[in-house]
């Protein structure tokens, strides 16, 4: 399965020199093994070094049947969470719109 991870592909387009503020479609179609959109399971090694928050949250997850995530609109830099495809697209439209204004 392909992770389609923003943060990956970001990463990727980083390593290349590439990236200028946000995903274009050239990021998405990238050869690097970081894009998470062209390559299956996950990239060849870490894209940062984890927090203690971090660990402690893989060492006991909560629960949640979420899938996908996006950038909440408020400027708060936490992330909002999907459990479906609908669901998803309607936060990352708020998220889009919020970057219009």
């Amino acid at each position: 399965m392909k992770l389609d991870c923003d943060p990956t592909t970001i990463y990727a387009a980083l390593l290349d020199e590439r990236y200028r503020g946000t995903i274009h479609k050239s990021d998405l179609a990238n050869r690097n093994p970081y894009n998470t959109y062209r390559s299956a399971g996950l990239p060849p090694g870490p894209i940062a070094n984890p927090g203690l928050a971090s660990i402690r949250a893989v060492l006991s997850p909560e629960p949640s049947d979420a899938l996908y995530f996006v950038l909440r609109p408020d400027g708060s830099g936490e992330h909002q969470f999907s459990n479906n495809i609908a669901a998803h697209e309607e936060a990352t439209d708020k998220y889009r719109r919020s970057l219009r204004k």
